[in-house]
């Protein structure tokens, strides 16, 4: 009967966000936000990076207590002051951004601060080797309990986050973004973990922008747009455009093939390039790549994990040492120069993890703009040098303007952004070096759809300009919406070159070995 299946539905409800605000000073995070989370079942959260599901979900972790609103547990009012109490209540999160220490063990990171003791009253060691190595079998990874997470690819440690949650047999576990740094195989295994954990009731909270994978894997879905949260339904009833369209208020598909080409000279050649691969015993990462990156061009390098892109543009850029082969820049041979002296030829790359790489967390927005450039910015006096505060006030001024950094000023901290525009703050700094080619590996990685398409028409604006753009992505749909030349890259080797407007997602499949059709080597494939 109708009432009956309605007090189900109500005892399946674990947690309850009730009317809940949150305030960062003038800025509303949270509206009166009242959220539902059901035992064994998937709630996918969708908005725009900044609509406040990250918030909502750091509330419900411990991290951050609301302005105003309660939480329920079982239909008991609870008060959350920090994440160790969060966890005592069954409640666990795997964040955004990585959060582990660099210089620890895989076995430390997964449990620190509540260590295993033995009979003796030390940390059982061996204990703990056990339980790591049951939990990488449990997501199929091989990866040893002893190593040190700054050796571990981004990717491995997105795995060592997952293990982390999953060691604390959370009730309810929160997943935000946990597939940003996975490749398809390991996205496969977490898909099937999160069955295994929902069929024992575990109630899942997932968040990503990896649109269609979360419509995929969930049974509810909840829109955010700008603090609120808009729409509620079931996955089986709702596509893509329903998805893109509640969380915008608009269309907000972007395709660039149909824009204006206008290419110069070469600005970027790379001839019979070979990087060896730091973490793979003499193996080449990368392997006799040749490849010309015109000015003006937007040339997209598209491949799996493991084919050798992350390490080519490093290599460009002087973060990789290069074995055998010649890069030029403009005609200038960047052989033996450091990443500094490569900058101040124009060349930049805005890495893969910008929360590592890209970005001081203790800065603000405008301290970390200005921060590549700051040797243009000096002036000398005496025997002295020092930064023109005059200067660097309006490079960082223009620098928001340029790339439209949402932020409540040059003060601001860097972490109160949100991803998409920390972002723009990596893109900007780069381009505020005034490069001539710009390396992005991964650019969109853990951003929103509206936040995609600003950074993609950023760049074909500064490439109607004449700049020469080189980006990385794992996402098919990226790659032909948003480039003038698909160069695909499988197992350190060029392996094709496809024109956006006329290739299909199965051509690019099969050549970067997704599909069963096979690899043909560059120049035997037929056109």
């Amino acid at each position: 009967m109708p009432g009956e299946a309605a007090g189900s539905a109500q005892t399946d409800v674990i947690l309850r966000a009730i009317d809940i605000t949150k305030h960062y000073g003038a800025t509303q995070a949270l509206k009166g936000v009242t959220f539902e989370v059901r035992r064994g079942k998937v709630t996918a959260l969708f908005g725009e990076n900044g609509a406040g599901k990250s918030t909502l979900m750091k509330i419900i972790a411990g991290v951050e207590s609301p302005t105003s609103g309660h939480l329920e547990l079982d239909g008991e009012p609870i008060e959350l002051r920090s994440p160790n109490q969060a966890v005592e209540h069954g409640i666990s999160i795997i964040h955004q951004e990585l959060n582990l220490c660099p210089n620890m063990s895989v076995r430390d990171n997964i449990f620190i601060g509540r260590e295993r003791m033995s009979r003796f009253g030390t940390v059982d060691y061996r204990g703990e080797r056990k339980a790591v190595r049951r939990l990488m079998e449990r997501l199929e990874e091989d990866i040893d309990p002893d190593t040190l997470v700054a050796d571990l690819r981004i990717g491995q440690q997105q795995i060592v986050e997952v293990a982390r949650a999953l060691a604390l047999d959370a009730r309810i576990l929160i997943m935000d973004e946990p597939t940003s740094a996975l490749s398809a195989p390991e996205v496969e295994v977490l898909f099937k973990v999160i069955k295994d954990l929902t069929a024992n009731g575990v109630a899942i909270i997932y968040i990503s922008h990896h649109l269609e994978e979360a419509i995929e894997i969930s049974d509810h879905a909840v829109v955010f747009r700008d603090g609120e949260l808009v729409a509620t339904a079931d996955a089986a009833d709702i596509d893509l455009s329903w998805v893109v369209g509640k969380m915008v208020g608009r269309a907000a598909e972007y395709d660039f093939r149909d824009a204006e080409r206008d290419c110069g000279d070469v600005a970027l050649s790379i001839r019979n390039l070979k990087v060896i691969d730091v973490a793979g015993e003499g193996r080449l990462a990368v392997n006799d790549v040749s490849l010309d990156v015109r000015y003006g061009e937007i040339v997209c390098l598209y491949g799996l994990m493991g084919a050798g892109r992350t390490e080519l543009v490093e290599a460009l850029a002087g973060r990789g040492a290069i074995a055998t082969g010649r890069v030029d820049l403009g005609g200038r041979d960047l052989s033996g120069l450091s990443i500094v002296e490569r900058i101040e030829l124009g060349i930049g790359l805005v890495p893969e993890d910008r929360q590592r790489d890209g970005l001081v967390q203790s800065m603000s927005v405008g301290q970390n703009l200005s921060l590549s450039s700051l040797l243009e910015l000096t002036r000398s006096f005496v025997v002295s040098r020092f930064v023109s505060r005059r200067l660097e006030a309006g490079r960082i001024r223009d620098g928001i303007s340029e790339v439209r950094v949402k932020t409540s000023g040059p003060g601001a901290a860097i972490t109160s952004l949100s991803g998409g525009n920390q972002q723009k703050v990596v893109i900007g700094k780069m381009l505020l070096t005034g490069p001539k080619v710009l390396l992005l590996d991964e650019p969109t990685r853990g951003i929103d759809v509206g936040a995609k398409g600003e950074i993609f028409s950023l760049l074909f604006r500064e490439a109607r300009k004449g700049l020469a753009v080189l980006y990385v992505t794992s996402e098919i749909g990226e790659a032909i919406t948003a480039s003038h030349r698909i160069v695909v890259m499988s197992k350190g080797r060029v392996v094709r070159e496809f024109d956006p407007r006329t290739a299909s997602r199965e051509e690019i499949m099969a050549a970067s070995g997704e599909s069963e059709a096979g690899i043909q080597p560059m120049g035997t494939a037929s056109e």
